[in-house]
C-alpha cells in the first residue's frame, strides 16, 4: 500500500516523520478546493438556494391528488382530494393548538367508512379509499362543530 517514500503503489510522494499521521491543513485545503468547485456548479443548477424568484413553498398536503371539495366550518375545514383511482379526505382546524377531539370520515358508495378519530392538535386522517368510478362522501369535526358533502365524485 504506502512504499518509504511516503507515495501510494509505487507513486513518489511526501515523506512522512511520524507515521500515518498527515499534514495539519492538506486535507482541510482539498476540501476548499472541492467547495470552490463543486458550490457554484449546484448554485448554477439551483440546487442550493433554489429556483430565483420563487415564490415561498406552501405547506405540503397530507394527501396525494388533486383537491376537490372544501368544506368550512366554525372550527375548521374538511378537505376532499381526488387521484385517478382513490379518494383521500382530511379534517384541519382553523386554529392550531392544543389538543381536541378531530375525526375525519371517508365512505365509498357501497363500502364502509374509513375513520380517523381522536385528540389531535392539527389534523385528523388522512383517510383514503379505493374510488375508481365510485362517489364517496366525507364528513369531518373539531371540536363541536363540523361538517359534510354528501356524495360527490358521481
Amino acid at each position: 500500500m504506502f512504499d518509504e517514500a511516503g507515495g501510494v503503489d509505487g507513486v513518489a510522494g511526501p515523506l512522512r516523520s511520524s507515521g500515518p499521521a498527515r499534514r495539519p491543513g492538506r486535507s482541510a485545503g482539498r476540501r476548499t478546493a472541492v467547495a470552490l468547485l463543486v458550490l457554484p456548479l449546484l448554485g448554477a443548477l439551483g440546487l442550493v438556494m433554489g429556483p430565483a424568484g420563487s415564490a415561498p413553498a406552501q405547506a405540503a398536503s397530507a394527501c396525494s391528488g388533486r383537491l376537490v371539495k372544501t368544506v368550512t366550518f366554525a372550527a375548521g375545514s374538511l378537505r376532499v382530494y381526488k387521484s385517478r383511482a382513490y379518494a383521500c379526505a382530511v379534517t384541519v382546524a382553523k386554529k392550531p393548538g392544543p389538543r381536541r377531539t378531530m375525526r375525519v370520515s371517508l365512505q365509498p358508495r357501497g363500502g364502509h367508512a374509513v375513520v380517523d378519530s381522536g385528540k389531535f392538535t392539527t389534523l385528523a386522517g388522512p383517510v383514503t379509499v379505493h374510488a375508481l368510478n365510485r362517489c364517496v362522501r366525507a364528513s369531518g369535526a373539531v371540536g363541536g362543530s363540523s361538517g359534510s358533502t354528501g356524495w360527490i365524485l358521481c
